[in-house]
């Protein structure tokens, strides 16, 4: 066999990244064209260059692999589409020993058994959002009224954040996902939103309640988390506690809403879930892998030794990007990847990451996803889209790909 060397993998130039596309959910052509190809370098608009892993098998390995190091990205000038670094502080500033330390502090609480006790108080809240539609009547816009405030509600209530405290916290996650704004204003921001959070944390400290804000104060007074520490775990849970999910509800209609290609979404999936609403669980977990949603990005890990990877040799000190969308469309791994496919063998997606930085809140968004779907379809007969295809309004080179509306009648 060929030791693996640089030359395998690096382009002459290193290729622009993010693959941004136009408009939509179609994964980039880009990615295709690299498919039998070992990790190519890339550049992003800021930061060092990068390995690009976007094969299954990479992808895995640079999730999994400890030589791969996520808090040395924090240290460096890690490759990235906005012009502020990544800060320290939660779980993806960590590795292990340290990261599996203060992820016990929460995962108890993010258990499969735990979560499925909420389904019933999930259906509760996506009812009462459902209600105020019905009353209002259509046309409706299916990202304000319910992919937004089904996530946000749950973990705010989760969490512990006032009510009168949601709309800043929402104000934070856009300002952060955009992408877009000026380091000065994100550093406003920033010192708002910390400021607020201590707040939390001080009426948490003189009434302890049963809450997650809570939970982690105390481990804070007991010596088990610094203040930084602190801080930057709320801010993950609140950010990735509904960005995601809202994003991804959005995603799921659009693909059962918008007429698509054969075996690509569209009518006849949407009316094969309404028919056989067991479906559910499965059509999550299939548009969950077949749904780009990170715009091809993922957090940089730095390799700290030398690491063969796919045919290349990544040298200490250099990072790596993956793309988790394009490994969940791998042909080698999944046969025909570009159909949604109800009856596809158990699905190994990779959305939730892989190793132990998988997602500390995948059970809660698995179950509310299959809530979304479930009461949408049992509720809303009839479900269209209520403006031409032509007129939606998609993110356009943002940390998240997703629709910014998406107005239904039924």
């Amino acid at each position: 066999m060929t030791a693996p060397t640089h030359a395998a993998g690096r382009s002459p130039q290193p290729l622009a990244y993010p693959f941004w596309t136009t408009e939509g959910l179609a994964l980039s052509d880009e990615y295709r064209q690299l498919r039998d190809r070992p990790p190519v370098r890339v550049r992003l608009p800021y930061g060092d260059d990068a390995w690009l892993a976007s094969r299954y098998d990479d992808v895995r390995a640079v999730l999994s692999d400890p030589r791969f190091s996520l808090a040395e990205a924090v240290r460096r000038d890690q490759p990235r589409i906005g012009p502020m670094p990544r800060a320290g502080g939660g779980l993806v500033a960590l590795d292990a020993p340290r990261h599996t330390q203060l992820r016990a502090l929460l995962a108890k609480e993010f258990t499969a058994r735990r979560i499925e006790r909420l389904r019933d108080h999930i259906h509760r809240v996506a009812d009462t959002l459902l209600d105020r539609m019905t009353a209002a009547g259509p046309p409706s816009d299916l990202v304000e009224n319910l992919a937004f405030p089904l996530p946000m509600t749950l973990i705010c209530e989760l969490t512990g954040v006032p009510d009168a405290d949601r709309s800043a916290v929402r104000a934070w996650a856009d300002t952060v996902c955009s992408g877009k704004v000026t380091p000065e204003i994100l550093q406003r921001h920033a010192e708002d939103f910390f400021t607020r959070m201590r707040g939390w944390i001080e009426a948490r400290r003189r009434d302890p309640a049963d809450d997650l804000i809570t939970v982690l104060v105390r481990a804070c007074d007991d010596g088990g988390l610094t203040d930084e520490e602190l801080t930057g775990l709320i801010n993950e849970l609140l950010i990735g506690g509904f960005v995601t999910t809202t994003n991804q509800i959005a995603n799921f209609f659009a693909v059962l809403l918008l007429p698509g290609e054969a075996g690509t979404g569209g009518p006849d999936l949407l009316a094969a879930v309404r028919a056989r609403p067991e479906l559910i669980p499965r059509a999550v977990e299939e548009l969950l892998r077949y749904v780009p949603l990170l715009n091809g990005l993922t957090l940089p890990r730095y390799a700290t030794e030398d690491v063969e990877l796919g045919g290349v040799l990544v040298r200490a000190g250099e990072p790596v990007v993956v793309s988790q969308s394009a490994a969940n469309h791998d042909p080698e791994v999944f046969d025909s990847p570009h159909r949604i496919a109800l009856d596809r063998p158990v699905t190994p997606h990779i959305s939730f990451g892989h190793g132990i930085h998988y997602c500390l809140g995948a059970h809660l968004a698995r179950l509310e996803l299959q809530v979304a779907l479930e009461r949408v379809t049992s509720r809303l007969p009839g479900l269209r889209l209520a403006a031409r295809q032509e007129d939606l309004s998609w993110r356009s080179k943002e940390f998240f790909s997703g629709l910014r509306a998406l107005p239904v009648a039924w």
